[in-house]
């Protein structure tokens, strides 16, 4: 009876993984005959079972689950949000009881009776916010015939495939040393084959398709879009491809923690999508594809994206970033900087959100197992997450390597390339106490294993060798080693805790050689050596050098083709962003041709209204001192470039300060001190002076007042609203409003008053009274 009791808890477990996202999907079209009978045959069958072991409250509740799902199928109720939910939470409590029996722990407490009434037709209907996440996926395999195999047993059965890869890499050595190669290589090659073959066999046992990662994900995005009263279409695609068992359990905590982030964060609310002309539904998509040695999942929203410019103010406010290194960095390190420790965009705790665990915890789990993460984001029109992990933990090609008199292997996967520091094509320079290495035109920080790992003093670079390391990293940098010897496929077994502490190894291994060798973690080594992901670009090379220092080296530049196909050039340290607008927000207003972006007038240089005729869309560079900012048309973006800082200067004053050579090309380098200057660029939407209109109901404040506060350059928040402190507060001569911020009062009458107050229509005095108070308080 005990092994019919374990097999049945084991099915009914791994039934239960893929049944919620069964019932969303049914929930979404209730017509799906398909699915209504597998539920259907799922809970008939527990009945069934319990009945024979025994189990009468798991018995109670199946047949409960079961009568209405009969109901459904003959037609004589219809399915709706509050019964799904119902027979929702009457599979919840079977897989609570089915945990408790395999446990063998107490059984959850809870009134059975309640969750069976509430299958009942006439139950109050609970309403559900948000309309029911619509599920699609592509691929319905059939299951392959399969038995269930213990855990354990496979455990052991890679043990032994793992002891028998390190005999064949013994056996090779010593064939090597009495150099028997010759007369049993046939056979040797015979033997390695059938390994390698048994080898891919036996990890096969391990694999599962990642459709048991995915399985609860409907359920999890229709609960958390409902309890956000959002509405979300959930897109599955590539659920029949396999991933080692392990990873699979590894990964389901921070694929969780991304579709929660995508729901709660980067899709809006309906309300929001309709103002922005985006569908009321926001859509998330997550994939999984087989790449190699490697496995990518992609999360992608088409909600708001990432709040750069908020995310590098908590960033500089946590003290992982300064001001001044923030302002060199480009929008995709900007918006990596989400990773940083302590950098969340959540505005207060909920059950979702502000709990402590960040993005730093899920970057750190994924290069953990060896993956890497990476994000495409595109503020306003979404975010595109990607995760790259290894397909198993167990057995990786590596390469060998030596520094110090010890040798090290290291993931072929995070290996770009190696070159030899002779070749031309290959320079070393130093940028203050950092090394660079610049190959073929590409700039990386250089890092020198002995250095890293405390094995002794640096050799000399010359005659040494340079691994690029990037591939599955999340960034990339030069690793200077000894030598190179050999590729192996090498077993990769746990190190004791104080080797793994170190922060800078992935394992210990057994390679041909027969000495142990410690595996390195490409990441580790880089955070160890002081790199991270946006420091790889060598403007932010470690930190250590100033500004000064590194413009006498090059000036990271903007290359980009404008409408007339002129290739111009532009100091990436004034570009804030690249984005898409509708041309028709482009037009000539008081003799200047300006954009209308977020609700503000920028300046527009680069080509006339009148060039943009006959587009849907156009390209704009935003560009910004630090306190004012301007839009630059271009047609395309061609590449960032390194250029030394001297370069032919132009023969007058104008938009172009002179022309520097790239690949054998002559490109313009754009003047920005004279294009701010001519431009007469609007404030920064952070350095504008924010106005507090004391009472937030009062029509003429919102349709009158603030639209003129807005035009002469001024934020305008109202009380209760604004969650900075305001530049001055603007009230009636009535209202009791005082603070912190000076306050201006405004009387509805023309008469005169010695109050102070001023007349509410004097648009030049009250314009005039804001401009002091704010010179005063900001002085």
């Amino acid at each position: 009876m005990d092994d019919l009791l374990a097999e049945f808890l084991a099915e009914t477990r791994e039934t239960l993984d893929a049944l919620s996202g069964e019932i969303i999907a049914w929930e979404a079209d209730p017509g799906d005959r398909s699915r209504l009978d597998a539920i259907f045959r799922f809970v008939h069958t527990v009945k069934g079972s319990c009945g024979f072991l025994d189990l009468p409250r798991l018995e109670r509740l199946s047949h409960a689950a079961e009568d209405v799902l009969a109901e459904l199928r003959a037609g004589t109720r219809t399915a709706d949000a509050s019964l799904v939910s119902a027979v929702l939470a009457i599979i919840d409590r079977i897989g609570e009881l089915n945990e408790a029996l395999e446990s063998g722990t107490a059984l959850p407490d809870g009134d059975d009776g309640l969750l069976i009434a509430a299958l009942s037709a006439e139950a109050p209907v609970c309403p559900v916010t948000g309309a029911p996440t619509q599920v699609t996926q592509s691929s319905n395999k059939a299951p392959a015939r399969s038995i269930r195999v213990p855990l354990e047993l496979l455990d052991r059965m890679m043990s032994g495939v793992s002891d028998m890869v390190l005999a064949r890499n013994e056996l090779a050595r010593r064939l090597r040393e009495v150099g028997a190669e010759q007369e049993v290589g046939g056979a040797f090659e015979r033997l390695s084959t059938c390994l390698a073959d048994m080898r891919d066999s036996i990890t096969r046992t391990r694999m599962q398709r990642i459709e048991k990662l995915f399985s609860a994900l409907p359920r999890m995005v229709r609960d958390t879009s409902a309890e956000l009263g959002k509405a979300v279409e959930l897109d599955i695609d590539g659920s029949d491809v396999e991933l080692d068992r392990e990873m699979i359990e590894l990964m389901r905590d921070p694929l969780t923690h991304m579709v929660r982030n995508s729901i709660d964060h980067g899709i809006e609310p309906a309300d929001v999508r309709r103002k922005r002309g985006k569908p009321e539904s926001g859509r998330l998509s997550i994939s999984a594809r087989q790449s190699g040695n490697q496995i990518v999942i992609e999360i992608a929203d088409d909600g708001q994206g990432i709040d750069e410019a908020r995310v590098v103010a908590k960033a500089i406010a946590s003290g992982v970033i300064t001001q001044e290194l923030a302002n060199a960095l480009p929008p995709a390190a900007r918006a990596a900087l989400i990773f940083s420790p302590g950098v969340s965009t959540a505005q207060e705790v909920t059950s979702i959100s502000g709990r402590g665990v960040g993005m730093d915890v899920v970057k750190s789990n994924i290069e953990r197992i060896g993956g890497s993460i990476e994000l495409d984001n595109r503020p306003g029109i979404g975010l595109r997450t990607i995760i790259r992990v290894p397909l198993t933990l167990t057995i990786i090609a590596s390469l060998t390597v030596s520094a110090g008199e010890q040798s090290f292997a290291i993931p072929r996967a995070a290996i770009e390339e190696i070159v030899h520091v002779s070749s031309a094509s290959i320079r070393v320079d130093m940028l203050g106490d950092a090394s660079v290495a610049t190959i073929r035109g590409r700039t990386l920080p250089l890092v020198h294993l002995e250095q890293v790992l405390g094995l002794g003093p640096v050799e000399e670079t010359a005659g040494r060798t340079i691994i690029v390391v990037g591939a599955g990293t999340g960034l990339s940098y030069a690793l200077c080693v000894g030598a190179v010897h050999d590729h192996e496929e090498l077993v990769i077994k746990p190190a004791s805790p104080a080797v793994m502490g170190a922060g800078v190894y992935g394992g210990m291994s057994l390679p041909d050689s027969g000495v142990p060798m410690l595996m390195l973690d490409a990441a580790g080594v880089a955070a160890r050596a002081g790199i991270k992901p946006e420091e790889s670009d060598p403007l932010k090379l470690l930190a250590q050098d100033s500004a000064e220092e590194v413009e006498r080296h090059f000036v990271s530049t903007l290359l980009f083709r404008d409408l007339a196909g002129r290739r111009l050039g532009v100091r990436l340290g004034v570009v804030e962003r690249l984005e898409d607008v509708p041309a028709d927000r482009i037009a000539v207003t008081a003799g200047q041709v300006r954009v209308a972006i977020e609700g503000r007038l920028l300046p527009l240089a680069g080509a006339d209204a009148e060039a943009t005729s006959g587009l849907a869309t156009v390209k704009l560079l935003r560009l910004s001192d630090g306190v004012s900012e301007l839009a630059y048309l271009i047609d395309d973006v061609i590449d960032i470039v390194q250029l030394p800082p001297g370069f032919q200067s132009a023969a007058s004053e104008g938009p172009i300060a002179g022309v520097a050579l790239v690949d054998g090309e002559q490109v313009e380098l754009i003047d920005v001190f004279w294009l701010f200057a001519q431009a007469g660029a609007a404030p920064t939407k952070e350095e504008r002076p924010l106005c507090l209109l004391a009472d937030p109901e009062d029509r003429w404040s919102r349709e009158i007042l603030r639209p003129l506060l807005e035009a002469a350059g001024y934020r305008v928040g109202f009380s209760g609203e604004a969650s900075e402190q305001p530049d001055v507060v603007i009230a009636s001569s009535t209202s009791e409003e005082s603070g912190p911020a000076p306050v201006i009062r405004l009387r509805p009458d023309m008469a005169g008053a010695n109050d102070g107050s001023i007349y509410r229509y004097d648009r030049m005095g009250l314009l005039a009274a804001i401009e002091n108070q704010v010179a005063r308080r900001r002085a």
